[in-house]
């Protein structure tokens, strides 16, 4: 049996801040104008999406508004996968409503378009399509962030994922002053949430604390934040999925999730990741859809670099010591059962992959920034194999 892996701390350097004021709890949405007023704002934006609106969530949260007599606008308009044009758009009403905190209400999609949006009102010049040069930008306003699923961990860090539909990519837009400066988690926002969106967004959370372990970016603060993520989340995601009613599970899985963004935040992620942005961008699939697609056969990729850490993720879901000593094994045999009791893995001709897609997808997943981190740095031809392998699966 392999011991887990010991990272010599005797030349380490580290510097960590705290991400945000935290905000836990089933009914804390009533904390919310208060928590609005300690921003030094008056007036709130909400930038949320049409779903949430016609699901009553929205309404549910402006009525604590109303109460407080807080004056805000609603900004509803942000897309599944938000584009360059959609946070454009946004931030144009945002500059017409004036002076404000931004409430980002939704999943990680509101969360990552709220954020571009506040940036850009505080740079008027400035289009979403400058993003990679907005890291040295002016400050951007105030954001409040209340998400209503469990998986991006978007709440916890200043830079969103967005796609710029002229290049065909994502791109991160952000800045350290568009960071939320609260976190609302309130687990009975996510009761409505369909069991598919449960399944994506549960996923997401999981390759998080996943690819945090073995990121090359990983430290001691890391890999606590990571480690009790995939506990939490591989325990209550098939929990909820089977029972969205479940207070418990939902209110775990939130947790665990916010977790595993404290962890990616610090660590950075890997080419699970690459290769779901790059299957979005050409696909439009939705982003745990395409994790999904490709996380087992990562991981088996990525295992011989990655031993320890898969063996801390086998631990974390308290699975017991393989015959063989083969703890990477078992954690990947552990992440394919989830999948399949979420019933999220597809076939990538399935995603709207054309198999002449195939190589532009291993590019961009090459290309992109979080498979820097990945603990086994692949070559195109190895993920156009991955790719290929996902393509031809029964």
């Amino acid at each position: 049996m392999t011991s887990p892996q010991r990272d010599s701390l005797a030349t380490a350097s580290l510097s960590i801040e705290p991400s945000c004021q935290v905000e836990f709890g089933p009914g804390r949405i009533a904390l919310l104008p208060e928590l609005i007023a300690t921003t030094g704002h008056a007036r709130a934006f909400v930038v949320t999406d049409r779903g949430l609106r016609a699901a009553g969530v929205v309404e549910r949260v402006l009525k604590t508004l109303d109460s407080a007599g807080i004056e805000y606008t609603v900004h509803d308009e942000v897309a599944p996968n938000p584009s360059t044009g959609n946070v454009d758009a946004g931030a144009a009403r945002a500059r017409a409503f004036g002076p404000a905190v931004v409430v980002a209400l939704g999943g990680g999609s509101v969360l990552d378009a709220a954020k571009g949006i506040s940036l850009l009102v505080g740079n008027p010049d400035a289009v979403a399509a400058d993003a990679d040069h907005l890291w040295e930008a002016a400050q951007g306003l105030p954001v409040v962030a209340v998400p209503t699923t469990s998986g991006t961990g978007a709440e916890t860090n200043g830079f969103g994922v967005i796609e710029d539909t002229e290049a065909c990519r994502k791109v991160y837009i952000g800045h350290p002053s568009v960071k939320p400066r609260i976190a609302l988690l309130d687990p009975e926002l996510t009761l409505g949430l369909p069991a598919p969106a449960t399944a994506a967004t549960g996923l997401d959370a999981l390759v998080h604390g996943i690819e945090s372990l073995a990121s090359r970016g990983a430290n001691p603060f890391s890999v606590a934040y990571a480690t009790q993520a995939v506990a939490m989340v591989s325990r209550s995601l098939p929990v909820a999925y089977r029972d969205g009613s479940d207070l418990d599970a939902r209110a775990e899985l939130m947790m665990g999730a916010h977790l595993a963004g404290q962890a990616l935040t610090l660590s950075g992620l890997g080419l699970v990741h690459g290769i779901g942005h790059a299957i979005t961008a050409h696909t439009g699939t939705p982003h745990g859809v395409a994790l999904a697609a490709v996380l087992e056969e990562v991981m088996e990729f990525s295992a011989p670099a990655a031993q320890g850490a898969y063996e801390r993720v086998a631990r974390a879901m308290r699975l017991a010591p393989p015959a063989d000593g083969d703890w990477a094994g078992a954690a990947v045999a552990a992440v394919r059962e989830i999948s399949g009791a979420l019933d999220i893995k597809r076939p990538l001709r399935e995603l709207g992959a054309d198999r002449a897609l195939l190589p532009a997808i291993a590019a961009g997943a090459v290309a992109d920034a979080v498979t820097k981190n990945a603990p086994r740095l692949p070559v195109e031809a190895e993920v156009l194999e991955i790719l290929t392998r996902t393509y031809e699966r029964r």
